[in-house]
């Protein structure tokens, strides 16, 4: 009796009797193929995911210490928060050139503007100088909208991401008398003491790449139109930071308020539809309190 022989009709795997097993047949390496296919996908979902929401903390790190940058501005000038100066009434994206301004510069999609790539307003800024003059804290590490010709031209990114709100600050001859002139039934807050409601009112955020321009985030409130729009670059939620310095991630619900960031994507100035409003109540609930 031989122990080791095989039972009547059972593969052994040697079907040319050389004692080497047979390779994979084309059926199992099909299906082979298919389970690396599933997992290579599932994988690189999952380093996406972590990526993104590796730039969503970094991106709201950033931003609080703009904000907290504000907050230290103002302990140092007669509770005062920095200069917010935006356009006139008449010129949108044509803020006056001023070191006391928040910020220096006014981008666009041009490649021959070099106020998209100068960091060069975190030298000479006042407010800088409460950020360590880091450019890097202007800009959330998702935002890299460019362009055709500025990624032809072999740009990386603009230098800035983050907007402040119109009715927050010192908005010079814009806000002369007390109330913003594009807004004028609503209280411009020069003074952290202006803001009653600090968990309620944001001061900087994150801005949509086609109307990013002067970094003075302004919409007629009573309006229903988005003439400056949020960005969306976390899964469709953008970041701002409130006046008692905690930070939000907002997830948008309408497609209307996410569009690519591309120029002309966002097809500024949107009117709000009558139905779609839940985005632009929570931002205007946000941005100033009436009198």
């Amino acid at each position: 009796m031989f122990l080791n022989a095989p039972a009547a009709g059972r593969n052994t795997g040697d079907p040319d009797g050389t004692g080497r097993r047979a390779g994979f047949t084309l059926m199992e390496l099909l299906v082979s193929i298919a389970i690396i296919g599933i997992l290579a996908g599932l994988l690189a979902t999952a380093v996406a995911k972590a990526k993104g929401k590796a730039y969503a903390i970094t991106c709201a790190g950033h931003i609080r210490q703009l904000t907290l940058a504000s907050l230290l501005y103002s302990a140092d000038h007669d509770d005062r928060f920095p200069y917010n100066l935006g356009s006139s009434a008449t010129e949108r994206g044509t803020a006056p050139r001023d070191d006391n301004n928040w910020v220096n510069n006014i981008l666009s999609w041009d490649v021959f503007n070099s106020d998209n790539t100068n960091v060069g307003f975190v030298t000479k800024g006042r407010f800088s100088q409460y950020v360590g003059r880091a450019a890097q804290v202007y800009r959330c590490p998702a935002d890299r909208a460019l362009s055709d010709e500025q990624k032809q031209a072999g740009w990386a990114a603009r230098v800035r991401s983050f907007s402040m709100n119109a009715m927050v600050g010192d908005a010079g001859e814009n806000s002369r008398s007390g109330t913003n002139v594009f807004n004028p039934e609503y209280k411009q807050l020069k003074r952290t003491s202006d803001v009653t409601k600090p968990t309620r009112i944001f001061v900087f955020l994150d801005e949509h790449a086609d109307s990013i321009n002067d970094g003075y985030f302004l919409n007629r409130i009573d309006e229903w139109e988005w003439v400056d729009l949020p960005a969306s670059h976390h899964n469709g939620a953008g970041e701002f930071s409130f006046a008692d310095g905690h930070v939000e991630s907002h997830p948008w619900v309408y497609p209307a308020t996410k569009p690519p960031p591309t120029p002309g994507a966002a097809g500024l100035p949107l009117a709000v539809d009558a139905d779609k409003r839940a985005d632009y109540q929570w931002v205007i609930y946000g941005t100033a309190i009436g009198y």
